[in-house]
Order: C-alpha cells, then structure tokens, then sequence
C-alpha cells in the first residue's frame, strides 16, 4: 500500500489537548510547494496535475484567470504537517517495498544464476554438437575426396593407357603405308610384263583384293583414332572437373579443420556480422552430394567408356593385323603357284627349244647331205653325157640306136629326175630349216617373256615383300613375308 494511497485525503484541524478528533471534522486542502505555485504562476496555460496522489487535477485556461489567482493565494501558505499515524504507515510501507524490492532482486538473481548455468550448459551443448557436426562434415568431405581421388588416379591410369593406345594407332597407320607402297609397286612393276605373260591372273587379283584391304584397315584405323582422340578429350575434361573438384574440397577441408580446432581459448576468435547471414551464392547440401556423385558418375563413365575403347581396339588392331596376314599369305601361296607354273612353262619352252635347235642340226645336216648328193650326181651326169656325146662321133652305119644308147639315154633321165628329186627335198629342207629358225627364234623370245616376269615377281615383287614385318615363326624362306599384330601394334 503506498503513501499517497494510505494518506487520508485531509488532515483534522488540531483539537486541544485531552480532546480527540471530532468525527466531523473539516477536512482543508493541503498546501502545494511554493515550487509548484511558481510554475503554475509562470505557466497559467498548462494543464498540470499538481495535487498529490488522489486530487483532482486543476485544469486553467484564460477564461478562469481569476480562479487561478485564488489559488495562488493558497499555495503560498506553508506546507502541512503529518499525524504520527501517517509516519508509522509510511515507515512501514517504506519497510515492505524495501523487502518486495529485496525479494524481487533475489529472485531475479536466482533466476539470473538460473539462466547463466542454463545458457552456458546450452551453449556448451550446441558447441558440443557444432564440433560433431563439423566433425561429421569433415569425415563426409574426406570421404568424397577420398571417392575423387580414386576415380581421378582411375581416369588418369585410363587416360593414360589411351595415350599408349592412340601411340599404337598411329603407329599402326604409319606401318600401313609400306604394305601398301610394296602392294602398289608390285602392281606397278606387273605392268612391265609382256606379250602373253600380261594376263590378269589370280596374283594380281589378290594383289588388288591386298590393296583393297590395306586401305580399308587405314580406314578404320583413321577412325578409331578419331574416336581415341574424342575420349582423351572428354576424359581429361572429367578429369579437370576432378581436379577443381578435389582442390575446392582440399579448401574446405582446411578451413572446417581450422574451424573445428577453434575453442574459447583460441586467439585469433572475433565477432564478424558479416559472417552471420547465408551467401547468396552458396548451394543445398543436396546440390553438393548431386555435384560430387555427378562428377563421380561422369569419371566412372569416361571410365567405363575408355576401358570398352581400349578393348575395341585391341580387337580392331588383332582383327586387321590378322586379315593382313592372312591376305599377305595368299597373296604369296598366289606369288608361289604363279612362279611355279611360269617357271614350268619356261622348262617346257626351253626343252622345245633344245629339240627345236637339235632339229635345226639335223635339218642342216640334211641339207649338207642333199647338197653333196646333187654334187655326187654332176660325175655320173657328165659321164653320161660324155658317152652320149662321144657315140655321136661313130661313123656312117655304126651310128646305130643301140641298147647302149637308149640305156644311156635312160640313164642321163633318171640321172635328171634324181637330182630334181634331190632338188625338191634340198628345198623343202631348208624350208623346213626356215620354221625351225623362225621357232627358235619365238620360243627364245617366249622364254625371255618368262624369264622376265620370273624376274619381275621372284626378284623385283617377292624379294620386295620380305620387307614387310614378319609373322612370329613364319618362314624366312623363298615367298615369306606377310604382317604380324606386333608390326601394327
């Protein structure tokens, strides 16, 4: 209860000793202070409540200016005095708010000890749980990294294994232009065959069919170099990604063990308002996971993508290198067989022509012998005309027609006709001399047509051939050659 309120609103007029307050006793306003009486003097205009706890506020204005001078006269009176009642209630009002004052101010000291414990063991507890959680996040952070280290040394291996594989492809290319340079030269130096020999047989369709090969293979070789070259690209973009990657969680891995090494105690601790707001530019924690599984997923693929790359190849580079060989090796059984059969028709040619020549011997021999038997007539011939002509000379009747005679005429006919038989068969002779010259002369000219093109695929095409690469245990002999996979791997 307070003073104003305990304080009866006017105080008895004082009765004389031995006498006790009248029940109805007049009751006079208290005086104001003379501070007041002087401010509401100065300030006439304002509406001030200058009574005391309970009064009514005396509102002035001009109108009641005469009022306000009235009252003026009472304020100026001194101040009034207090019953011993009034002082006992305003010592003990003074006691109770004393000990409501005290008895809130405990309170609030309890309730103040309260709220530090409760504070500093909530703040423990959060700090506690913001150690986990940085704890939690840096063993996440070091699983991805650990996850990107991974695939990056996987896609660097790979990527590596790609080059070598891109190595061999060029390489491979590069050994592809001998075969075909041999190839075309031995084409080339086919056209130089002659006469019958220049036939299109089954050597230089397989030499064709070789060319035809050759160029495919170079083909796709071309191509499945591009596609080699495509995937280098592609894995080292997924590896750059790896590598920003791992560098930014290398970052955040230093900067959250920093944090997480921070305590009250540190020194280098601040207050920072900027710090205590979310950046616009920062992402979800499910933008984060999505970003790191996609780069995670994106190597796995290049991956996955190089290792079936490099298995192709490897089957494009066996399957080629194969067909090569394979192809190498008909082409030389087809070398073989034709060199056989030229070389036989040669033999053939040239034992006709040691008979041919042989007959040409005889034949010649033939003629010497026609020639001396004509020449062996002309003794019998002339003796027989010699008779003849001598017999003419006999004398009147012994120029008689006798056996003599007509033998001797039959003998220089017979002698006639014998040397023109001999004549006819001296002729025919050398005639048939002439065809035997003339044959000679074509199956020389025949067997230099074979030689030449023995020449031409056994020491210009076959010995050429050696020079490609050969196969692992094949014959170094006559007509080896051929590719191997390790000449175009």
């Amino acid at each position: 209860m307070s003073l104003a309120a305990a304080r009866p609103q006017g105080r008895a007029r004082a009765e004389p000793p031995g006498r006790g307050p009248t029940p109805f006793a007049r009751v006079t306003r208290p005086r104001l202070p003379r501070r007041r009486a002087v401010c509401l003097a100065v300030l006439p205009e304002l509406q001030v409540g200058c009574g005391r706890p309970g009064e009514r506020v005396v509102r002035g204005s001009r109108r009641r200016r005469g009022l306000w001078k009235a009252d003026m006269a009472k304020l100026l009176q001194p101040p009034p005095k207090f019953l011993p009642s009034e002082w006992h209630i305003a010592n003990k009002n003074q006691y109770h708010r004393a000990e409501a004052q005290r008895s809130r101010s405990e309170r609030l000291v309890a309730e103040s000890q309260r709220l530090v414990d409760e504070i500093e063991k909530t703040t423990r507890k959060s700090q506690s749980d913001v150690d986990k959680k940085l704890e939690q996040r840096l063993e996440e952070v070091r699983f991805w990294k650990k996850e990107l280290d991974n695939k990056l040394e996987q896609l660097v291996y790979v990527t590596d294994d790609l080059l070598t594989y891109q190595t061999r492809l060029v390489n491979a290319l590069e050994s592809m232009k001998e075969p075909l340079h041999i190839t075309q030269t031995c084409l080339e130096y086919r056209e130089k065959r002659v006469g019958i020999d220049l036939v299109r047989d089954e050597v230089e369709q397989e030499l064709v069919k070789e060319a035809e090969i050759i160029r495919g293979v170079m083909a796709l070789l071309t191509r499945t170099l591009e596609e080699v070259s495509e995937q280098i690209r592609l894995n080292r973009s997924a590896k750059y990604n790896l590598e920003k990657d791992l560098k930014d969680k290398f970052v955040a891995l230093t900067i959250d063990d920093v944090c997480f090494s921070l305590n009250n105690n540190s020194p280098n601790i601040h207050y920072s308002e900027k710090a205590v707001r979310v950046e616009p530019h920062s992402v979800s924690l499910e933008d984060w996971l999505d970003f790191s599984n996609s780069n995670v997923e994106k190597a796995d693929r290049q991956r996955n993508n190089s290792l079936a790359l490099k298995a192709l190849v490897d089957r494009i580079l066996s399957q080629t290198a194969s067909d090569l060989c394979r192809q190498c090796d008909v082409v030389d059984t087809a070398f073989r067989t034709g060199l056989k059969e030229t070389k036989a028709a040669r033999d053939q040619l040239a034992a006709h022509l040691a008979k041919v020549m042989e007959e040409i011997a005889c034949q010649e021999k033939n003629i010497s012998v026609l020639e001396k038997a004509i020449l062996d007539q002309e003794g019998p011939a002339k003796v027989a005309h010699t008779r003849l002509e001598t017999r003419t000379h006999r004398p009147n009747v012994e120029l008689c027609r006798d056996v003599a005679q007509y033998r001797l005429l039959k003998e220089v006919g017979e002698i006639a006709h014998n040397v023109a038989r001999l004549k006819e068969a001296l002729a025919q002779a050398q005639v048939e001399l002439k065809g035997l010259n003339r044959r000679q002369l074509a199956l020389q000219e025949e067997i230099q047509v074979k030689e030449n093109t023995i020449y031409i695929d056994e020491v210009l095409c076959t010995h050429m051939r050696k020079s490609i690469p050969l196969r692992d245990g094949g014959d170094q002999g006559e007509g080896a050659g051929g590719l191997c996979p390790d000449a175009i791997c």
